[in-house]
């Protein structure tokens, strides 16, 4: 008989739950500027202790220290500050808009604002983010995609740029650099290296940057990704957005218990760092890192973003049944829009009374979007797009055998 005890799995269980306070020291915080700065040329061997440590730039005084501090100007500070905040009052009326019914469903960034307005600091006109519906900020933080146009796109109604194709929050602009959100978990990430990878075959320089969450990278098309990325030394950055929750379920069930989702990388042959995807600077220091291995033709790189998503999963959700309600208000990584608020302050380059004058200027520029949006329709008058829209875009002239069904449907 053997006198071994019987096998049994490990199930991972979430460090907090309804009723409880959560425990956050699984997160294996770095000290502020602690941890070091490769160069950029480094290979994916040397960025092993960068998988498990965690990037930071800003330190609780709002100063920015360490080698990962980077040269950035108060002025483009202040526009990365501006455009956190705009998302952040975007996402908020747009949820109002989806509980009057004006909107089928809605997801908000609340609490992740920094990480895609930050990283699209980093990249250059041309290149392509493959991302998922939580980078919003990607958009918002441009000043040649119209809020209108965005909102016309949630509304469904006459003015919505893809004429009712795609769900709302899914989004897509060629002319921004922004692929179209796709609701299957993953593929935006093999998507993002095979236009890294035609990119290279054309002599190109633009560079890719493909986005997925914690949960998706249990996905095969996370795996399938990084063998690809690795072995052809794709010019993409893949970034891995570790907000703790896939809808209801903890990040550790997917696997970020014991180990990071960077090390995933490493293990794949992929540069790789962990980073405070709540410090604006870190952000923006990480992403440039990145791209300039891309586009040095150094390979790709893979980032965790450690991060929290504030809100629910989406306006279908109730996060008060499977996590603490006060669990971001003690999130050890703060707010990014305090945090960079904070440190613009210590520079001398904004104030709260700035502050407070932005935030009311920046209402009202929404609000003054959301009604001119709303003057084509909402879901609750059915001003939707014509139903003649279904034959356009699909030939660059139309075929007379369309024109025939189009004209017996009478549109």
């Amino acid at each position: 008989m053997s006198q071994h005890e019987p096998l049994r799995l490990h199930v991972p269980e979430p460090s907090g739950r309804p009723g409880s306070p959560t425990d956050f020291s699984y997160l294996h915080i770095s000290e502020a500027g602690a941890v070091r700065r490769p160069p950029v040329d480094t290979s994916h061997f040397d960025t092993q202790d960068l998988a498990y440590a965690l990037i930071r730039v800003l330190d609780a005084q709002g100063h920015a220290v360490g080698p990962w501090a980077p040269e950035v100007s108060p002025a483009q500070l202040r526009r990365g500050l501006r455009a956190m905040m705009k998302t952040r009052i975007f996402d908020a009326r747009m949820l109002i808009a989806q509980r009057q019914k004006k909107i089928s469903f809605y997801m908000q960034c609340l609490g992740e604002e920094a990480i895609a307005v930050a990283h699209a600091q980093a990249l250059e006109p041309g290149d392509m983010c493959f991302p998922t519906y939580r980078q919003q900020g990607l958009l918002l933080s441009r000043d040649d995609v119209p809020m209108t146009e965005l909102m016309c796109q949630l509304l469904s109604n006459e003015g919505d740029p893809l004429k009712g194709r795609q769900l709302p929050v899914m989004y897509s602009y060629k002319r921004a650099g922004f692929f179209s959100i796709s609701g299957n978990l993953g593929t935006q990430f093999i998507q993002a290296v095979g236009w890294a990878m035609a990119s290279a075959i054309k002599g190109d320089t633009r560079i890719a940057s493909g986005w997925i969450g914690d949960g998706a990278t249990a996905e095969s098309d996370f795996h399938n990704a990084l063998i690809f990325a690795h072995v052809y030394r794709a010019p993409v950055i893949l970034n891995v957005v570790n907000n703790q929750w896939a809808i209801s379920t903890f990040q550790a069930v997917a696997g970020g218990e014991s180990t990071s989702f960077a090390a995933r990388g490493v293990g794949g042959g992929i540069a790789s760092l962990r980073v405070d995807g709540n410090d604006f600077l870190a952000v923006l220091a990480a992403s440039r890192w990145a791209a300039e291995r891309a586009r040095s033709n150094l390979g790709p790189t893979l980032i965790e973003w450690v991060t929290y998503r504030a809100g629910p999963h989406s306006t279908s959700d109730d996060p008060s049944k499977y996590r603490p309600a006060d669990d971001w208000e003690r999130f050890p990584l703060g707010d990014p829009v305090q945090r960079l608020k904070q440190h613009l302050i210590t520079l001398g380059a904004w104030s709260e009374q700035e502050h407070q004058q932005v935030q009311l200027e920046l209402e009202a520029e929404v609000a003054a979007a959301q009604k001119e949006a709303e003057s084509h329709g909402t879901l609750l008058d059915g001003h939707i797009p014509s139903a003649s829209t279904m034959f356009d875009d699909v030939y660059a002239e139309m075929p007379a055998h369309l024109r025939r069904q189009r004209q017996e449907l009478g549109v």
